[in-house]
């Protein structure tokens, strides 16, 4: 998938883009040698080149910022090149920056005329580094340190000078070297054991940046340009942008398996359910693809020690074809007969990131009351089935819907929607969810690049739920999610519990690079077209959506979110819009008071508290001791620490005391935020009942004290 966290919104009603493209396709190509990158460098291509002088000229004319790329900004998005090859400046010299500074003000040139070469040159002297730095990492192996030298290792380097000297790099590799050894040492591991471990770690990662390509060196330079603009504007190579169709529609054509790399085999981690690798039964998890073979004849591609992405690429293809796979069966030594498999491709649905539902059950004044929960991963709608006709397409909205009719059926009081860590999505799925819970009104304000206001409405009147309702957000809520929290909040629909939100309140608009292809063969920018605003007139840019009721979390707010992000678009306001809010939501400061004094009770919100400080004092640190003795005490102490948090917490709850945080291994930690928002859902409930019977009591009471009201019918013949 994707390797950013948070995805962003589309928002793809507008064609302009689209034309521009298709303008800037046929615009001149100017050639450029590549005399100056050492031999056996990656070069940029001719399509490359193209596909930069397209993507400058849309940032320039489509980014909501309508900045230019000059001089200012060229010495930008050299920084950000820079610190997207090495961020913790633990590979560059001083003196390779002192060399790259003729080209710092030269990236707007660059990306206007297509002369890539400088930012080749750059990741050529990367690599060379990088490849420097493992065989001086494997040399270092060949010795033992002296574990019991009072020295520390700095480990975030962020922000540091560069360093000067040969010398003073191989001090910062012994030492980070020894850090990554000491580390398996506390695992129980021996000196020889380690030295395995670590030798065949830097020889993958020497493998690895030799297998990098120009269209991953050409991604990374396209990403410093576009996020030099903003945070979320990207770009995707074609075989990101395949990934990102995926993400959106949560289907693609392949086996169903879930793969990752271990030691240079492509492992099968789990096999998804539905699948046509669940369904032949034939493939398990732990077994390791050896060889890849298409069709019924064709022949086997070896791919141990192959990159990921590319093996996936080999496995996946159209529905309806053929694909085997030779297998080493789990926990098989090398060696081991291997054994062929094969396989129908076919749609596979990515269920693990659909909306899903349950129920809890908690006591309150005497009565079991039921509290629905709707966990949202991201919004989705599977946008390629929708424009083919398909009635059934996926989307958030409609499984939500369905799962709302069956949550009636199961009789719940209240709802809880959880989106905790859902990075957006699909923008009008943000629109259509929020309509599920208000009858009709403006959702949420869009301002495009050229200042034009829009404001998208409740798709569809009626309502699919509307008993008490909380939505469940973190920091990791962000874009989309922040639109239909808003919203709920606005309208006074229900409550937001939880932790402020990311605070991502811009729109992207997906643009294809390519002329007539279907297939984005090109690859796909997304570029920042507009802000979102509150139908308050507020904006989420930044600031976020405050809960209305705060729920401790583990998520640093100062280190994650928009407001900890380089170029992030500020925080602004415009007018409101007129909406109606429907009044439902009880007080909440009685809320918050009952949810204070009840957590303060509650031994799983102490222990989630307390392990929270903990962590955060870890995070805190810079470095880290490389005396073996002092990180042994050291690491005692934590798991002391830990456990003992855990038997106060279990003492509480009248549970048995563990004798090791061993015994904790496999147990899934309680969801304390979950916990607190279902508690918080039954006072909602057990109050809105509690108003609905004084209201009947104040009904009887005047009925009693008043003069029987003669009925209509009891005076006049009802008309015919």
């Amino acid at each position: 998938m994707p390797k950013s966290l948070h995805r962003p919104s589309g928002w793809f009603a507008t064609s302009v883009l689209a034309v521009m493209v298709l303008a800037l396709a046929s615009s001149s190509q100017v050639p450029a040698g590549t005399s100056m990158l050492p031999p056996g460098a990656i070069a940029p291509t001719e399509r490359q080149r193209d596909i930069a002088r397209r993507v400058g000229a849309i940032l320039e004319q489509a980014h909501y910022r309508r900045a230019s790329i000059d001089d200012k900004l060229s010495a930008e998005v050299f920084e950000r090149y820079l610190k997207f090859l090495d961020g913790q400046r633990s590979y560059f010299l001083a003196s390779d920056i002192a060399e790259f500074e003729q080209w710092k003000l030269r990236f707007d040139d660059m990306i206007r005329s297509g002369d890539l070469e400088p930012a080749f040159y750059i990741f050529a002297r990367f690599q060379q580094r990088n490849r420097e730095r493992m065989r001086n990492a494997i040399e270092l192996l060949k010795t033992e340190p002296d574990w019991t030298v009072n020295e520390s290792f700095q480990f975030d380097r962020e922000g540091e000078p560069w360093i000067a000297s040969e010398a003073e790099m191989n001090e910062l590799w012994r030492k980070r070297v020894k850090n990554d050894a000491l580390s398996l040492l506390l695992t129980g591991k021996e000196w020889p054991e380690a030295v395995e471990v670590l030798r065949k770690r830097y020889e993958r990662v020497l493998k690895r940046i030799d297998q990098l390509t120009a269209e991953d060196v050409f991604e990374n330079l396209m990403n410093a340009y576009a996020r030099t603009f903003d945070p979320h504007s990207s770009y995707f190579s074609p075989r990101n942008s395949e990934e990102y169709r995926i993400q959106m529609s949560l289907n693609y054509e392949g086996i169903g398996a879930s793969l990752q790399l271990v030691d240079d085999y492509v492992t099968v981690m789990s096999v998804i359910e539905g699948g046509p690798a669940a369904v032949a039964g034939t493939l398990n998890t732990n077994d390791r693809i050896t060889a890849v073979g298409q069709g019924r004849d064709g022949a086997f591609t070896d791919v141990i020690g192959w990159r990921l992405d590319d093996v996936v690429q080999l496995i996946r293809g159209k529905a309806g074809t053929i694909v085997r796979l030779q297998v080493l069966p789990a926990g098989a030594a090398p060696g081991t007969p291997e054994k062929t498999l094969e396989f129908v491709r076919n749609k596979v649905t990515l269920e693990a990131q659909a909306a899903k539902k349950e129920v809890r059950t908690i006591e309150r004044d005497g009565k079991t009351l039921k509290v629905g929960v709707i966990k949202i991963p991201g919004f989705y709608q599977d946008i390629a089935a929708q424009s083919a006709g398909d009635e059934n397409y996926r989307s958030t909205t409609r499984d939500v819907r369905r799962l709302l009719g069956e949550l009636r059926e199961e009789k719940i009081d209240g709802l809880i929607i959880d989106l905790r860590d859902n990075g957006g999505g699909y923008l009008p799925e943000a629109t259509a969810l929020t309509g599920l819970f208000i009858d009709r009104g403006p959702i949420v304000q869009l301002k495009d690049t050229t200042g034009r206001l829009e404001v998208l409405e409740d798709p569809e009147p009626g309502v699919a739920y509307d008993g008490p309702l909380a939505v469940l957000v973190n920091r990791y809520s962000a874009s989309a999610s922040e639109i239909f929290a808003a919203a709920i909040q606005d309208y006074r629909r229900g409550i937001v519990l939880g932790q402020r939100t990311f605070g991502k309140g811009t729109v992207q608009n997906l643009v294809p690079l390519d002329r007539w292809s279907q297939r984005p063969v090109n690859g796909q920018l997304t570029v920042t077209i507009g802000k979102f605003y509150r139908v308050t007139g507020e904006s989420t840019q930044h600031r976020g959506v405050e809960p209305d009721i705060v729920l401790p979390s583990d998520i640093d707010i100062e280190k994650v979110g928009e407001s900890a992000l380089e170029a992030a678009l500020p925080w602004d306001r415009i007018a409101s819009v007129p909406f109606r809010p429907v009044s439902q939501v009880p007080l909440i400061k009685t809320l918050a008071l009952e949810e204070d004094l009840r957590a303060r009770e509650d031994p799983d919100f102490r222990w989630y508290v307390a392990d929270i400080a903990a962590r955060e004092a870890l995070r805190s640190q810079r470095s880290v001791s490389l005396n073996l003795a002092q990180r042994r005490e050291e690491r005692a102490r934590i798991e002391r620490e830990q456990l003992e948090r855990e038997n106060a917490r279990r003492a509480a709850k009248q549970l048995p005391p563990l004798k090791s945080n061993e015994e904790l291994e496999g147990e899934e930690p309680p969801d304390v935020m979950l916990a607190q928002a279902t508690e918080v859902m039954a006072d909602m409930v057990a109050g809105r009942l509690g108003e609905q019977t004084d209201r009947a009591r104040d009904r009887q009471t005047v009925r009693r004290n008043e003069p029987p009201v003669p009925r209509a019918a009891d005076a006049v013949a009802p008309a015919r």
